[in-house]
C-alpha cells in the first residue's frame, strides 16, 4: 500500500509556525517608552493577526467571527483566552531568561492550549492512503496550540538559554539571541541598545557634575583664597 505524503505546506495553509512567529505573538503585549500598548485590542484584530501570520485558516477565522458576533460573551471569552495564553507564554519566556521556575498557573494555561493542537492522521485516498489533520478544538484553540508549540520545542530540543528579554525597562521585548557569544542584552542595538548607552552617559555626566559642585572651587594663586595666604617677602635683607 502506497502512503502519499502531502506537499510541503505553505503559510497560507496555516501549518508553518516557527519560534519567531511565537515571539511576535508574545510581543503584541507591547511597551512604548515604558507605557503598555495592546496590539490585539479586539477579537477581530487577533483573528486578523492569526490569518496574516498563517496561524489560522481564513475560513476558520471567519467562522470564529460569525460565532462571536452572535454572542457578545463568546467574543469576550475568546479574546480573554488569547490574551491568557499569550501572558502565560510570556511568563515562561521571562522565567527561562531569568533562570527561575515559572508560576504553576501559567504552565496549566499552556498545557490546556497544547492539548487542543491538531491531530495528524491517515485517511483513505483513491490510490492508497493520504495524511491529513483533524482539528480538536475551535479555530482559536488551533491557533494558540500552534503558537505554543515552537516555544515548547525550543525548551526541550533547542537552545533555551538564548531566549532573552530586552534589558530596557521601557521595552521588555522577547527575542532569540543568535549572537556568537550569546551575551546580547537588547532586542535591537540601534534602538534600545543606543538608548541605554545614552542614558548611562547622561548618568555619568550628572554624577561628575554633582561631584564637582560638592568639591567646590579649586584654589589657585590668583583665586578667591589668595587673599588669605600671606605674601612671601622675597626682597634681600
Amino acid at each position: 500500500m502506497d502512503i502519499q505524503l502531502p506537499d510541503p505546506p505553505d503559510r497560507g495553509h496555516a501549518h508553518d509556525v516557527d519560534l519567531e512567529d511565537t515571539f511576535d505573538f508574545l510581543n503584541t503585549d507591547d511597551l512604548e517608552n515604558g507605557f503598555p500598548v495592546e496590539r490585539l485590542p479586539s477579537l477581530d484584530a487577533a483573528l486578523s493577526w492569526f490569518v496574516d501570520r498563517g496561524v489560522i485558516h481564513l475560513e476558520g477565522a471567519n467562522r470564529a467571527r460569525a460565532q462571536a458576533a452572535a454572542r457578545d460573551p463568546l467574543m469576550a471569552r475568546d479574546l480573554a483566552r488569547i490574551r491568557a495564553v499569550r501572558s502565560a507564554l510570556r511568563e515562561v519566556a521571562h522565567a527561562v531568561a531569568e533562570h527561575r521556575a515559572p508560576n504553576a498557573g501559567s504552565l496549566d494555561t499552556i498545557n490546556r492550549a497544547l492539548h487542543a493542537r491538531q491531530v495528524i492522521e491517515l485517511v483513505p485516498a483513491p490510490d492508497g492512503v493520504s495524511v491529513d489533520h483533524r482539528h480538536v478544538g475551535d479555530p482559536v484553540d488551533d491557533a494558540l496550540a500552534r503558537l505554543a508549540d515552537p516555544l515548547v520545542t525550543e525548551l526541550t530540543d533547542g537552545r533555551p538559554e538564548r531566549i532573552k528579554v530586552c534589558a530596557s525597562d521601557t521595552c521588555e521585548w522577547i527575542f532569540y539571541d543568535a549572537s556568537r557569544t550569546s551575551r546580547r542584552r537588547w532586542c535591537d542595538m540601534a534602538t534600545c541598545g543606543n538608548r541605554a548607552k545614552a542614558a548611562r552617559h547622561r548618568a555619568r555626566s550628572r554624577a561628575a557634575g554633582q561631584f564637582a559642585t560638592a568639591a567646590g572651587p579649586v584654589a589657585t594663586a590668583a583665586g578667591p583664597f589668595a587673599a588669605d595666604v600671606p605674601a612671601l617677602d622675597l626682597r634681600p635683607n
